[in-house]
């Protein structure tokens, strides 16, 4: 491809994109012996302080490697995205991410092989079809083509599914919208907790009229002009009731009194939490982390009622459900705002779910997963 500065970061990606899928697929290696620690390489595409997915691929990274496999952690920015070139994305990566032993690199010019290399993104799966593995997985924490309008990302994501990798999803939905649509076997896990994080703190003071909504505004999927229709619903109905907002800054142009906490760093969540008297988290693909972690620090949620979310709960679950509708998730709201026995039911049941859902658990279901994807690779020359 010829050289040059160009400006337009979609561009260089579309040139690469085309040249990696007229490419030939990796040399497949020989499958490791059965039981043994695997060399696990994530391919990671451009990221920004605060990502959701890449802090869930550092989480896994963690518990993978308490498991005794080695991981490593490949930068894909094909675009140029990440500010301060190759050293300052590999000093960004691991200070916003880590701590993790795992070797981080810019690009995959040194990458010589491992047991399972991982894709982490629609962006990333063509570069990982070409790599030399034993075995090719997708780790695959949301429908990502339902991300865009008709667009050739929408094509790109779409297509990243047709190209042999075996997927390992955030949840049951995703492992099966894996067959569904793409006729793909898929091995799901369930998002880990930090409960050393999200827990309750008893020396935060819970308010009784407090809700706190997850406004990231510029996250469609997040549904936040719902969101803060409800809100403003809530506020004629019960105007003592406080508004609060995270998840993005600035004004989000609503006629109802509001407190905007903008982008909350992680380790201030739990006294964000600890503090409210019931949250708001609504997903419209796959279910967030936002919801289980409001619940692990003792906080009532309600989330949406949709298939991702219900598959991840259960109905009759720790989570309160409601539609996609205004009306509908400010008495959800008012439910819970009205019934102090409700929500602590529901904190109880947020203590089993953060006795449950650890990242060591999540690490296992992936571990699983892992050992597929050899398989899968290998699964027309036997047994493995």
């Amino acid at each position: 491809m010829a050289s040059g500065p160009f400006v337009n970061d979609e561009y260089v990606e579309a040139r690469v994109l085309g040249e990696l899928l007229r490419a030939p697929t990796g040399v497949a290696l020989d499958a490791p012996a059965e039981g043994v620690a695997l060399h696990v390489a994530f391919v990671v595409p451009f990221f920004q302080q605060g990502s959701g997915g890449h802090m869930t691929i550092a989480n896994l990274v963690r518990a993978l490697e308490r498991r005794g496999h080695r991981c490593s952690l490949w930068i894909d920015d094909p675009g140029g995205r990440c500010a301060g070139g190759a050293d300052g994305a590999v000093r960004d990566l691991r200070a916003w991410f880590g701590p993790f032993t795992a070797s981080v690199a810019y690009g995959l010019e040194a990458f010589a092989g491992a047991d399972v290399a991982v894709a982490t993104g629609w962006q990333t799966v063509a570069r990982v079809r070409t790599l030399p593995a034993a075995g090719r997985a997708y780790l695959v924490q949301d429908h990502e083509p339902e991300f865009f309008g008709t667009s050739v990302q929408r094509a790109w994501a779409d297509d990243s599914y047709r190209h042999d990798l075996y997927p390992i999803t955030a949840g049951q939905w995703l492992a099966d919208t894996m067959g569904e649509l793409y006729g793909l076997p898929a091995t799901p896990f369930d998002l880990g907790i930090d409960g050393e994080r999200y827990r309750p703190l008893p020396e935060v003071q819970r308010r009784s009229n407090v809700v706190v909504a997850y406004a990231r505004s510029t996250t469609p999927r997040r549904g936040v002009p719902v969101a803060l229709a409800a809100l403003a619903e809530l506020h004629d109905r019960r105007p003592e009731v406080e508004a609060w907002l995270f998840g993005h800054g600035g004004d989000p142009g609503v006629d109802f009194p509001y407190k905007n906490l903008g982008v909350v760093p992680e380790p201030a969540l739990p006294a964000v939490y600890a503090e409210a008297t019931v949250g708001l988290v609504l997903s419209m693909t796959n279910y967030s982390l936002v919801a289980q972690e409001m619940l692990s620090c003792g906080l009532a949620c309600v989330e949406l009622d949709a298939p991702s979310v219900v598959a991840a709960f259960g109905r009759g679950g720790p989570v309160d459900f409601a539609p996609l509708d205004p009306i509908a998730i400010a008495d959800a709201l008012e439910r819970l705002l009205a019934d102090p026995a409700l929500r602590a039911d529901r904190a109880v049941q947020g203590a089993a779910l953060r006795a449950e859902r650890t990242w060591d658990r999540a690490a296992a279901q992936v571990d699983v997963g892992l050992r597929a994807a050899i398989a899968y690779a290998h699964r027309d020359r036997g047994a493995v």
